[in-house]
């Protein structure tokens, strides 16, 4: 995996469980750290023993722009975390929707029921757009971001447009956020923890909600939703869930989803059941 910082994931747990699970005994996934600038370069001076990266912050656009070609989703998203080798470079594709989808499904069990399923998306950076585009695979096609500058949120917009997806722009400081918690059929928090701490309890009034923090846990959030017998997912299952075919596409094997689970609850002290 490629990124800066790196040593702190938790992405060689999972693909070196996935890859014993295998009997990929010659296979390993090694950390490379790299700022986006010079990502390129690095990708370019790998040999042919590496068959896919994992991309994390900050290189995920540069990874994009590196690649040869892209899956319709990471051009839509605007960024990549996953690049295979294709035979005559690289292509990219966002197993980060993946991330959102499967958490959502798995951890809060959320699944539209109709074309008039409501999102609110809270922030507008990076996984934000990823927040819209899993939102858009689960049917949702009317999305609400709110965003402290929403001048930021023009990627999120025009992620939205390009995957049929209603979405208007709310200035955090004008918004009132228990009415849209109330309103919304799912709810995702892309923002610090901090930044939501006043307001938590308002949040976690959504039907369904998924927090992309999971360090240090439980979250405020977290602990809300709890409070009010809500579904919740979090960051790691969505760690867990854009794994699989990362896992699957560097390997072409189905992915060992049960045995990537286990290693995963084990190196976090299964401080979450991480459902399937």
């Amino acid at each position: 995996m490629v990124g800066s910082p790196v040593a702190h994931s938790l992405s060689p747990v999972l693909h070196g469980a996935a890859y014993q699970a295998l009997g990929l005994t010659g296979w390993t996934y090694e950390r490379l750290e790299a700022a986006a600038d010079a990502l390129p370069a690095l990708v370019e001076s790998l040999d042919d023993a590496w068959v896919g990266l994992s991309v994390t912050m900050p290189g995920k656009q540069a990874a994009l722009a590196h690649a040869g070609s892209a899956t319709s989703r990471a051009v839509a998203v605007g960024a990549a975390n996953t690049l295979v080798r294709d035979g005559t470079g690289w292509r990219a594709d966002c197993t980060d929707v993946d991330g959102v989808t499967g958490a959502l499904r798995a951890a809060a069990g959320f699944t539209s029921s109709s074309t008039t399923s409501f999102g609110v998306v809270l922030g507008a950076g990076g996984t934000a757009c990823a927040a819209v585009a899993g939102l858009a695979d689960l049917g949702v096609r009317s999305v609400r971001v709110v965003a402290r500058e929403p001048a930021r949120a023009e990627p999120v917009l025009r992620c939205a447009s390009e995957l049929g997806v209603t979405a208007e722009v709310t200035r955090w400081s004008e918004a009132d956020l228990g009415a849209l918690a109330d309103e919304a059929d799912v709810l995702v928090n892309t923002a610090p923890a901090a930044a939501i701490a006043s307001c938590v309890g308002d949040l976690a009034r959504a039907a369904h909600v998924l927090d992309v923090i999971y360090h240090p846990w439980p979250t405020a959030l977290a602990e809300a939703v709890a409070a009010r017998g809500g579904r919740l997912a979090t960051g790691l299952d969505m760690l867990l869930h854009q794994a699989f075919g990362q896992v699957e596409q560097f390997t072409g094997l189905p992915a060992p989803r049960a045995r990537m689970r286990a290693a995963l609850r084990a190196a976090t002290g299964e401080i979450l059941p991480l459902p399937l």
